[in-house]
């Protein structure tokens, strides 16, 4: 990811933190049976892992440092598991052109949503140790809540990736 693009999400994700945290106390959203928003604390402050992009949405995905050091050793692509405490939060945004850009830009706008996901084999056995959670940003009330239920809730899409320890993003070239 080049210098532009980690500048951009640094910005974005320390703007959504003010912003979306300052009228909402971060410990109380939970998903009903799975992780609670507080097991994420300091999440703002954490690596970058990669950004990606949907239609109409763009995402910053971040690794604690547990999960940012295994990437440094080649893991998942070395054949091991990420280790137990592994934890990424993905930010999603709606995006929108950047208007004072002489090219054809998209940025963050909007907060959509947050997600998280936990690696706690004790906790999580049924998921191969994974837990998901989901929180979808309300802009009228400026807070977030659950959009899934229990921490089995983005197994079932995450099988896909078994090979790869269940987790879709590659750490990239720096």
């Amino acid at each position: 990811m080049n210098k532009q693009m980690r500048q951009l999400t640094s910005i974005a994700v320390a703007f959504i933190g003010f912003t979306v945290f300052a009228q909402q106390d971060r410990s109380t959203p939970k998903v009903p049976g799975g992780l609670a928003f507080s097991e994420f604390k300091g999440y703002d402050k954490w690596e970058d892992v990669a950004v990606s992009e949907t239609a109409g949405s763009v995402k910053a995905i971040l690794g604690n440092p547990t999960m940012i050091k295994a990437y440094k050793e080649g893991i998942p692509d070395n054949g091991k598991p990420f280790p137990e405490g592994s934890k990424v939060v993905k930010i999603e945004w709606i995006k929108k052109k950047n208007l004072a850009s002489p090219y054809f830009v998209e940025v963050p706008d909007t907060l959509k949503t947050l997600s998280f996901i936990e690696k706690d084999s004790k906790k999580f056995p049924n998921t191969h140790g994974w837990a998901y959670a989901q929180f979808a940003y309300d802009p009228a009330s400026k807070t977030l809540k659950p959009s899934v239920t229990g921490a089995e809730c983005g197994y079932t899409c995450h099988t896909r990736v078994a090979s790869s320890d269940y987790i879709y993003t590659k750490y990239p070239p720096r």
